[in-house]
């Protein structure tokens, strides 16, 4: 396993901003890009889920660069919870990130539909909570913390952001629920009655189903990838220079 690089942990609330900041713009592609595909594209279904996932992948993948070595880029909630359950994260930090997250989910859906031109708000009426959406939930959230959890403690954090966007793009095609895999993306996406949004009443039963594959992905990395806990943070930055490496200019 390759050397962790040495990294003061950002004080709690840089981390809590970060995710904020990480989960609006999470929300925002999302839902922005569902907009715009639908505008695009109206009547084509397929191509406009293509739009939707290429934008959200390619987005998400910046997200994580962008915010990851300040906070983890959980801009999950179960994402949050497993790693304060392998030892990544104290409790206190999960009581700061879980309400940073869902707001801001519920601030990027606000901004997409304002970049629109939709009301600020309005309550989705897109019901998902069928037998096979909540099966294709767990699916895509065991096999999402699954991966990010694998390549921290393998000491291969700094792929995640390219392999994050694309299982997440892989996972809007090959789930029938097309991969929300996050319970604070899920009340984000209420907000908008738009091609990415879900019913209010469809979301209890997601985030369940989520939890559920977070709860099964957690087994499967203590028995496949036992070892020392690192914060996600520290698995996203960036090396230290090597001694005598000579400063650009």
């Amino acid at each position: 396993m390759r050397r962790l690089a040495p990294v003061i942990e950002a004080p709690l609330p840089r981390r809590v901003l970060a995710e904020f900041l990480g989960s609006a713009f999470l929300a925002a592609t999302v839902i922005g890009s569902g907009i715009a595909a639908a505008n695009l594209s109206p009547g084509d279904l397929g191509l406009e889920l293509l739009e939707n996932a290429a934008a959200t992948a390619a987005g998400l993948a910046t997200f994580i660069l962008m915010f990851g070595p300040i906070s983890g880029a959980h801009f999950n909630p179960v994402v949050s919870l497993v790693d304060v359950a392998l030892g990544g994260r104290h409790r206190r930090d999960l009581l700061a990130y879980l309400p940073a997250q869902v707001a801001g989910c519920v601030a990027g859906a606000i901004a997409a539909n304002a970049m629109f031109g939709l009301a600020a708000v309005s309550i989705s009426t897109h019901h998902r909570a069928s037998g096979p959406h909540l099966l294709a939930e767990v699916i895509a959230t065991l096999g999402l913390i699954f991966l990010i959890f694998a390549l921290a403690r393998t000491g291969r954090g700094h792929l995640a952001p390219a392999a994050v966007g694309a299982y997440i793009g892989a996972a809007y095609f090959f789930t029938s629920s097309t991969s929300f895999a996050n319970p604070a993306i899920d009340v984000g996406r209420m907000l908008s009655d738009t091609f990415a949004g879900i019913a209010p009443a469809s979301v209890p039963a997601f985030a369940l189903a989520q939890l559920a594959g977070a709860i099964v992905a957690l087994g499967l990395i203590v028995v496949l990838y036992p070892g020392r806990p690192a914060t996600l943070e520290r698995e996203l930055s960036p090396p230290p220079a090597r001694a005598g490496a000579s400063s650009p200019g």
